[in-house]
């Protein structure tokens, strides 16, 4: 549904654009290495996009890009060409076009290519972020926030979770790292996550929660896997923490007469 200016394409737009400082760091960091895999994963993408724009006059959408470099910057690297390829077009197809394109989709893409790139090759090795990555989601967040494409409640009841867990139980700067970026890029995911005023709340605090109980009790786990798992989890259970806000929200109702 389109209300003015603001279409699936719009926020689309926005988000790409709050994702810059990320983007930004990421290539400073990474190099023409980086650059090489971020056109690499935009070009698989978007064969997929084209594909299904001609098979069944589906538009393709920015989000493509989007989901492109969440898979990029998260990925396991060292994967080789074929299994890099299998893992996009799993997520891609599965976790978006085959329901219709973004906007109608339960999970996000990038979250279910890097599962499957994950789960599927465990013998390839997670990426390493660098710590002034996790810095730039200050810059992501506050952009998101004040366009409206990402949600604050989340990003804080997430942050609230992960300072009480930093304190208590002295997270290292790896784990807050991949926690912060996985927040961004797929937790914050306007599609994917909670739509009620409580249910991102929940949402957020669960995601955070997650990641402290992966950090502490999933031995040998890298960051990056273990944040990516929790923020598989969380949204799946996105739609049941609707569904508890909703029921909530009509008990008080019902109690107020």
């Amino acid at each position: 549904m389109t209300r003015g200016l603001w279409d699936r394409e719009t926020v689309a737009l926005m988000l790409l654009a709050a994702a810059m400082p990320l983007v930004v760091t990421w290539l400073l960091a990474t190099g023409t290495a980086g650059l090489v895999r971020l056109i690499f994963v935009l070009v698989a993408a978007g064969l997929w996009h084209l594909a299904f724009m001609l098979a069944r006059a589906q538009p393709p959408s920015f989000s493509g890009a989007f989901t492109a470099l969440a898979i990029t910057v998260l990925a396991p690297v060292d994967l080789g060409l074929v299994p890099m390829l299998l893992g996009i077009s799993f997520g891609v197809v599965a976790g978006e076009l085959a329901f219709g394109g973004w906007g109608r989709n339960v999970v996000n893409p990038a979250t279910v290519a890097i599962t499957f790139l994950g789960f599927g090759f465990p013998a390839a090795s997670w990426p390493d972020l660098p710590v002034q990555l996790g810095w730039s989601v200050a810059a992501v967040s506050a952009i998101g926030g004040v366009t409206g494409v990402m949600s604050w409640r989340v990003v804080a009841a997430a942050a609230v979770v992960l300072a009480a867990g930093c304190w208590g139980l002295a997270l290292e700067m790896p784990v807050l790292t991949a926690a912060a970026v996985v927040l961004v890029l797929l937790v914050c995911d306007p599609v994917a996550s909670a739509g009620t005023t409580l249910g991102r709340w929940l949402y957020g605090l669960l995601y955070g929660a997650l990641v402290l109980l992966f950090a502490v009790g999933w031995d040998g786990a890298p960051p990056v896997q273990a944040a990516v798992s929790a923020a598989l989890i969380a949204s799946l259970a996105a739609p049941l923490l609707d569904e508890i806000a909703i029921s909530l929200w009509l008990a008080r109702r019902k109690r107020l007469g």
